[in-house]
């Protein structure tokens, strides 16, 4: 399957926004309460989005494409730390309290502005959550360890004229 770089952009951006409205409508419908690394990752989710479709919106500067692209790549190589992070340390301590990942949602000031998409409503080993037998934030890791490689693939390929 030969993809332009434009679709796979396009594809990360949808996908990334996909894995927000998922884990917004594990929220507030089926009540998962997240937690700060858990919208930290939603943050990251909506920023690769933004950044493929900035680098789509001027594809006609090819630098401005391989910036944004090379951005991507980057908050997913993020994200799968945080999902990491997340997993490994954040869902063993008692509170996320201090971390990070709650001092940086707490000072960009999400949380308070957003809460219905930022709010930090749980502790780390409250928001373990298994879906399908597996831990959320090891879906999430997946998931951005694809979107990453999707990235570096769009860099790889060659632009159509």
């Amino acid at each position: 399957m030969n993809q332009t770089p434009s679709k796979l952009l396009h594809a990360i951006a949808l996908i990334s926004v996909l894995a927000v409205c998922v884990a917004l409508v594990s929220q507030h419908v089926f009540g998962m309460r997240p937690c700060a690394w858990c919208v930290m990752q939603r943050l990251l989710y909506l920023l690769i989005a933004i950044c493929c479709w900035l680098g789509l919106l001027l594809r006609r500067w090819r630098p401005a494409e391989t910036l944004a692209t090379v951005a991507a790549a980057a908050l997913g190589i993020c994200g799968v730390m945080s999902a990491w992070y997340q997993y490994s340390v954040a869902s063993n301590m008692f509170s996320c309290d201090r971390t990070f990942a709650d001092q940086f949602m707490v000072g960009l000031g999400l949380d308070a502005h957003l809460p219905w998409l930022f709010g930090i409503f749980a502790s780390c080993a409250d928001a373990r959550v298994k879906v399908l037998g597996v831990e959320y934030a090891i879906w999430s890791l997946i998931l951005f360890a694809l979107l990453t490689l999707a990235a570096l693939s769009a860099l790889a390929r060659p632009r159509r004229a």
